[in-house]
C-alpha cells in the first residue's frame, strides 16, 4: 500500500467564544496609552503600524490585555490562553468526525512561545484521557512555519504506522509575549500578532479516504539557520530594560526572500507540468545568451501546476511580496488579505484560517491543486501542495462570522 496522509477536517478556534476581546483601532489606542514607556516619536510610529497594517477592527488579544495587566503577565494567563483553544478547536474536530479521543494514534501540539512542565501535549492528553500508547510530539520554538513542520512529523509517522488517526493542534501564547517597553523592532510585533488556533485531524486509514478534504502530494522544509542574518533576523528577546517581546529586524525581508527562493528551487519540479519547466528553461536560457539582457526576467507560471494559493498573512509586506514573486492576481491573494483583515496574524495557525475562507466561498472543488506557503524564525521557509478529493463548502469559522 502506497504512503499517504488524508486531511479529514479542520477546526479553527471560533471567534464567538471571544468576543469581549475584540482589539479595535480606538481599544489599540488606549492601550498604547498605559505604556508609559513610549515618547511622540514611537506613538506615531505605532499609529502609523496599525493603520498601514492591513489588521481590521474585530482581531482578538489575550485576555488579560484587556484587563490592564499587560505589564505584568502570569503563567497562567498563557495556560488559561491555551486551554481556551485547545477545548474549543479539538471537541469541534473530533465531534464532527465522530472520532473519540481514544481512537487518537498521533498527537502533535505545536506552540512556539509559551513551554510548560508537563508538557501542552500532556496536558491535552490528561484533559481527554487519550491512550497510553500514543506517539506524542510537543514542539517549540518553531515560529509560524510550525504547521507544515507538525504535519511533515504526522507524514513520516504513517510511512511505518498504518490505519492510524492523527491530531494536530497549533496555537501561539501571546500573553507572556506582549511586549510593552520602547524599542520599535519589537513594538511592531503587537501591532500583527492576535489570538487564534486550530485543530487538524488527518488519517491514513483507506477506508476514510471518501470523507476526506484533502490529499497531501508532497511536502518541502526549507531551514536557513546556518546564516547569521536569518537566524537572527527575528527572535524572542530581551530590551535594554529586561522586557520581553519579539524582534523583528529590517533584514526579514530579504532573508525571507532567500528562503523562499530556496524553497521554490525544490518545489517546483515536484508541483508544475514538465512544460512549463521546459519553457522556463528555454526562455532562461536565450535571456542569458543575449546580448540585451534588458526586459523583464523570465518568471516560472506557477498557476500551470497550482488552483490556490494559501499564503502565511504574515503582514501585508508579506502577501505583497509572495503575490508578486508569484505573479498572482488580486483573487489569489484575496483569501489571505481577508485573514489578515479580520484575523491578524495568528502564527503557525493562520494557514488553516486562510483555508477556511476559500472553503467558506466554495472556491475548492475535487481535482484542485491547494498550494500553502508558510515563514517562520530560524529562518525557515515550508511548502506544501495538496489535492482537493471533494467539492469543498462546509460551515466553518468563517460562516459564524458573515
Amino acid at each position: 500500500m502506497d504512503n499517504f496522509l488524508h486531511l479529514l477536517y479542520t477546526s479553527s478556534l471560533s471567534p464567538t467564544s471571544c468576543d469581549d476581546r475584540k482589539l479595535s483601532t480606538e481599544l489599540s489606542g488606549e492601550i498604547i496609552k498605559r505604556n508609559k514607556n513610549l515618547g511622540l516619536y514611537e506613538y506615531k510610529f505605532l499609529l502609523r503600524a496599525i493603520v498601514s497594517s492591513g489588521i481590521g477592527e474585530q482581531t482578538y488579544a489575550p485576555e488579560m490585555i484587556f484587563h490592564g495587566r499587560e505589564t505584568c503577565p502570569t503563567f497562567e494567563d498563557g495556560i488559561t490562553e491555551m486551554d481556551e483553544f485547545l477545548n474549543d478547536s479539538i471537541e469541534k474536530v473530533l465531534a464532527r468526525c465522530g472520532v473519540s479521543p481514544l481512537d487518537i494514534d498521533v498527537l502533535v501540539v505545536n506552540v512556539s512561545m509559551l513551554t510548560s512542565i508537563p508538557s501542552l501535549a500532556a496536558r491535552v492528553i490528561n484533559r481527554y484521557k487519550m491512550r497510553d500508547d500514543m506517539k506524542v510530539y510537543n514542539l517549540t520554538g518553531m515560529g509560524c512555519s510550525a504547521s507544515l513542520i507538525a504535519v511533515n512529523i504526522v507524514q513520516n509517522i504513517f510511512k511505518c504506522r498504518k490505519n492510524a488517526y492523527a491530531l494536530m493542534v497549533t496555537s501561539e501564547s501571546l500573553s507572556p509575549n506582549w511586549y510593552t517597553g520602547n524599542d520599535r523592532s519589537m513594538i511592531l510585533a503587537n501591532c500583527l500578532f492576535r489570538t487564534g488556533g486550530c485543530a487538524v485531524l488527518m488519517t491514513n486509514k483507506v477506508a476514510l479516504k471518501s470523507r476526506a478534504m484533502f490529499k497531501l502530494k508532497c511536502l518541502v522544509r526549507t531551514h536557513h539557520g546556518a546564516y547569521d542574518d536569518s537566524f537572527s533576523c527575528c527572535n524572542q528577546r530581551e530590551d535594554e530594560q529586561g522586557r520581553v517581546g519579539f524582534y523583528l529586524d529590517k533584514t526579514l525581508p530579504k532573508t525571507a526572500t532567500r528562503a523562499f527562493v530556496d524553497n521554490l528551487k525544490v518545489m517546483s519540479p515536484k508541483i508544475l507540468p514538465v512544460t512549463e519547466l521546459l519553457r522556463f528553461s528555454i526562455v532562461s536560457f536565450l535571456r542569458k545568451m543575449s546580448e540585451s539582457k534588458g526586459g523583464l526576467r523570465p518568471v516560472i507560471n506557477f498557476k500551470t501546476g497550482v488552483d490556490h494559493f494559501c499564503l502565511h498573512t504574515g503582514g501585508k509586506a508579506v502577501i505583497d511580496g509572495i503575490g508578486q514573486s508569484l505573479n498572482l492576481s488580486e483573487y489569489d491573494l484575496e483569501p489571505a488579505r481577508m485573514t489578515l483583515h479580520r484575523f491578524g496574524n495568528t502564527s503557525a495557525s493562520s494557514l488553516w484560517y486562510v483555508l477556511g475562507y476559500m472553503e467558506a466561498k466554495k472556491r475548492l472543488k475535487r481535482g484542485n491543486k491547494l498550494f500553502m506557503i508558510s515563514f517562520g524564525a530560524g529562518f525557515k521557509c515550508n511548502s506544501c501542495l495538496w489535492e482537493v478529493l471533494r467539492d469543498l463548502g462546509d460551515r466553518n469559522v468563517w460562516d459564524e462570522l458573515y
